[in-house]
């Protein structure tokens, strides 16, 4: 398989939108957004044939599966989106040196972005109204999982870029093939940037193959450490919300690490745990505690296996920690350094685990459901970034550019 020319065409796309307006680009989301709803029952309907052939106890499936009620969602983030000022030609810094050049440091787009992802079709929509908006053209490369839900979708985009006279290779859809993920890892002079976003296992194999820039986004073990001096109240509806909202994203809880101190409290800050039937893998200690407050069928003793994993499912693991240190030294091992929740009415432990805990997104008596560019007010996200270079944590269209240097004189030369 060999994608240059397909690469080609995005590349010359993409220098194009050098030439379209701020507003062309502004009405252009909208019309997306209104062509989403509009069109909601064919995407649906395609979206049927890619749930069809997957399973329903998958953890996929969820994130896989759109509704009417998925679709408006969708549509809401691209009209915030375009309702954003633009993140481009933004004076970064601005100088005059000493012989008169006159330096002025602006934002850029990054020019073609590739995306790697699993299973939602909804990333769809969200790179293509972050990538234009950013002033770049985006190469999809969906999984097979969602292929027809993509091909869907994209076609949707085209229909209304073509309206507005906008080169519709400005969000192009690859094969879903694998081969075609080995091309787009290639694509040097092609592809500015690749950002993969799904599991560990994906993540991992595009830093390790890619000959372009690689931003890590996606996987996330997230934990919450319940402290000696944690409210039960608000622990409870924390663990819980974090756990149960929606189990199938990356900002899902996983691990409840508690102070051996508040064993006791262990039942009610699971209690409604239950009644969405999550399965609880507890330690020595936290499992007599559980044992006979907590369904039978849905309590079994931790593995080591059982921690750092990130289940995408109705399952979460406890681990009994004798101090705050202890729980900083778990998630420092077995974190993925993207969102970690502290439940304490104690200020100095509250401001220990901030300090200390290494993760794009550090919280203090709140739920890591928030993990979310739209949560966050930034419109939308490509994915939640858990490196350090470059972007941290939701990245939205301030992270999709980059910056370059422009610099005025008058006739000076240098010596």
């Amino acid at each position: 398989m060999n994608l240059n020319a397909t690469f080609e065409s995005v590349r010359k796309a993409s220098r194009s939108l050098a030439f379209v307006t701020e507003k062309t680009i502004h009405d252009v989301l909208l019309a997306v957004a209104d062509a989403a709803e509009d069109k909601a029952s064919f995407i649906l309907a395609e979206n049927k044939k890619d749930l069809a052939l997957m399973d329903v106890a998958d953890p996929k499936y969820d994130r896989l599966k759109l509704t009417d009620e998925r679709i408006s969602g969708i549509a809401a983030d691209m009209r915030n989106v375009a309702a954003l000022p633009s993140p481009l030609g933004r004076t970064l810094m601005e100088t005059t040196r000493p012989n008169g050049i006159k330096l002025k440091k602006v934002s850029v787009a990054f020019g073609v972005i590739g995306i790697i992802y699993e299973s939602r079709p909804n990333v769809s929509f969200d790179v293509f109204s972050l990538c234009l908006k950013s002033g770049n053209a985006c190469l999809l490369k969906g999984s097979h999982d969602a292929h027809q839900s993509n091909v869907a979708i994209v076609s949707v985009i085209h229909e209304v870029l073509k309206k507005f006279g906008i080169d519709p290779a400005v969000c192009t859809l690859l094969p879903a093939e694998r081969e075609a993920t080995a091309e787009l890892m290639k694509a040097r002079g092609y592809v500015d940037l690749i950002i993969p976003r799904g599991s560990a296992n994906l993540i991992n194999f595009v830093r390790e193959n890619a000959k372009i820039p690689v931003i890590e986004t996606g996987a996330g073990i997230c934990h919450t450490y319940f402290d000696a001096e944690g409210d039960v109240t608000k622990g409870a509806a924390i663990v819980n919300n974090a756990k149960t909202r929606r189990v199938s994203v990356c900002n899902a809880l996983d691990c409840l690490l508690i102070h051996e101190k508040r064993l006791a409290d262990l039942p009610a800050l699971c209690e409604k745990l239950a009644e969405s039937k999550v399965i609880i893998y507890a330690d020595t200690k936290a499992y007599t505690f559980l044992l006979g407050r907590y369904p039978s069928e849905l309590l079994q003793k931790a593995t080591e296996e059982s921690f750092g994993t990130e289940f995408l499912d109705y399952k979460m693991a406890i681990k009994t920690v004798p101090d705050l240190n202890a729980a900083l030294d778990h998630i420092d091992r077995f974190g993925s350094k993207h969102s970690e929740s502290i439940v304490s009415e104690n200020a100095d432990s509250c401001a220990l685990f901030e300090r200390a805990i290494d993760a794009a997104c550090v919280y203090t008596n709140v739920s890591t459901a928030f993990t979310d560019g739209a949560q966050f007010g930034l419109g939308a996200e490509i994915g939640i970034s858990t490196q350090k270079l470059h972007a941290r944590g939701p990245m939205a269209l301030e992270e999709l550019t980059t910056y370059k240097w422009l610099i005025h004189g008058n006739g000076q030369i240098r010596k």
